[in-house]
């Protein structure tokens, strides 16, 4: 039981991390209660003014009144209506009414509850793509300039986390970016695909509005348009049940968890090199790495970022079940489901995206570690480059392919017995066999040349794919973002 006063107290109730702790003040407040019932009231003001134009009998002193309390709502007289009614759209058709008491009789005309609640989500939806496109368009942007400035410097390529090929620093961030690219289309497409759910009555026939206008199909069909033009959508859903299919909401969590995944594969990798020492996240002057070991540098955001996107990517499920058990033209059980994964699922793609440009505008690159573990392996990878240059010498490839086997064996013993450095190429000088590639050996393991075309695909990439992608994003792009926790 709580002390008294304690029921005041913020700190006494359990509050979600998402909006404590890490989202944006305007993901938060896209999923306020606040954004929420003031767009029920817009909803009802565009119904009204939609139906008065179209000759049902509403005065304009109505629509004034309707206009002047949008955002005035009593939430206390709201709350106690819901507890009296169970019922969250009567509790603030009563509450509206209230403040509005020339309008209280033409509000919500003709309309059942989705008609608020489902339009609402779609506007809601809608808005918060828009809230985390820019947010991902200055991501890719960071890692560009990233991936530019690092084009060219070669670094050790892992496959099945072990020593393969070089790459370089930019093209292995490339193949970051493409996945994000690929979001960006996905979230793009998402919300350009999102339509209104419209004026479509208790079960979607649109009954209701056909009495009120006396059985004229056709300004049925113009309110519907009229609305959902004021309501900023080019298109409504031609057939609902009593909601828009949850399908839609399916669409929406999928391309957020595949973000979830893009962003988790990344901060792992970027994980992975800060344990190689050869790049790290940004890490502040106080920051503090660990309680008991004041040497370490935890890479925390990236840390964060996977974990946020392990619950972003699991949330897709619930629209899965919900849209599969939604019976005939709908059941209640999609409600409070709803009221979860959707909000969250939003909220946790904006603190992602946060904290993987706080990550991207800091990254720290030291290519003397890269270096070093390029001069520990590259001497293997030279091995096929040391037997073409004997052959061109007058060498047999049988038996330097003999030779070279026998010395890389000897260096490889070294390193993994011993714990030495690599020094099969100090073993190849020593040998009067190679003398004729002698000096050819430092041009045979210039890393630069095992890179391939690398530099030239990072180059054609962010000048034909990426930087055209973020046009329409330019005026958005911002400063640095700082990160509260």
């Amino acid at each position: 039981m709580a002390a008294p006063g304690e029921e005041q107290d913020v700190m006494a109730r359990y509050r979600s991390p998402l909006v404590s702790r890490y989202a944006s003040a305007e993901m938060a407040y896209n999923f306020s209660e606040r954004k929420k019932f003031s767009t029920w009231r817009r909803l009802w003001l565009y119904l009204a003014q939609a139906e008065k134009s179209l000759g049902l009998s509403i005065t304009d002193e109505q629509i004034r009144e309707m206009e002047a309390n949008l955002d005035n709502i009593d939430f206390k007289m709201a709350a106690e209506e819901e507890k009296k009614l169970r019922h969250d759209v009567m509790a603030h058709v009563h509450t509206f009414a209230h403040c509005c008491p020339k309008a209280a009789a033409i509000i919500h005309l003709g309309a059942t509850s989705c008609y608020v609640g489902d339009n609402t989500d779609l506007i809601v939806l809608r808005d918060g793509f828009n809230l985390l496109l820019p947010k991902l368009a200055r991501v890719i942007s960071r890692l560009a300039d990233f991936a530019e400035k690092y084009a060219d410097m070669p670094t050790l390529g892992f496959t099945h986390y072990q020593p393969a090929q070089l790459t370089t620093v930019g093209k292995r961030c490339c193949l970051w970016i493409q996945d994000l690219c690929m979001d960006l289309q996905n979230l793009e497409r998402a919300r350009d695909d999102l339509r209104f759910r419209g004026v479509k009555g208790t079960t979607g026939t649109q009954a209701s509005f056909l009495q009120l206008f006396e059985g004229d199909h056709s300004k049925v069909e113009e309110l519907d348009r009229l609305v959902t033009e004021k309501a900023g959508f080019k298109r409504a859903y031609m057939v609902t049940g009593q909601t828009y299919s949850r399908k839609v909401d399916i669409g929406v969590l999928a391309v957020l968890a595949s973000l979830g995944a893009s962003i988790h594969k990344i901060c792992t990798d970027i994980r992975l090199l800060a344990n190689l020492k050869e790049i790290e996240e940004p890490f502040e002057k106080d920051q503090i790495g660990s309680s008991a070991m004041p040497y370490k540098r935890n890479p925390m955001r990236s840390e964060r970022c996977c974990s946020l996107a392990r619950h972003l990517m699991t949330l897709v499920m619930d629209p899965l079940q919900t849209a599969a058990v939604q019976w005939f033209e709908r059941t209640l059980d999609d409600s409070a489901n709803r009221r979860v994964c959707l909000a969250e699922a939003f909220l946790t793609a904006d603190i992602i995206l946060s904290t993987l440009q706080n990550i991207s505008e800091g990254l720290v690159v030291y290519p003397k570690v890269i270096e070093r573990r390029i001069r520990q392996e590259l001497p293997f990878m030279a091995t096929e480059n040391i037997i073409m240059a004997m052959v061109k010498a007058g060498g047999n490839r049988q038996d330097c392919h003999e030779k070279i086997r026998v010395l890389s064996q000897q260096a490889a013993a070294v390193v993994k017995q011993e714990g030495g450095d690599n020094d099969f190429i100090a073993r190849v000088r020593a040998d009067p066999y190679f003398s004729p590639i002698h000096k050819q050996l430092e041009s045979l393991l210039d890393p630069s040349s095992f890179t391939g075309r690398a530099p030239q695909q990072v180059a054609k990439f962010l000048k034909e794919e990426v930087r055209p992608a973020l046009i329409p994003y330019q005026s958005k792009m911002g400063g640095k973002v700082e990160l509260a926790l």
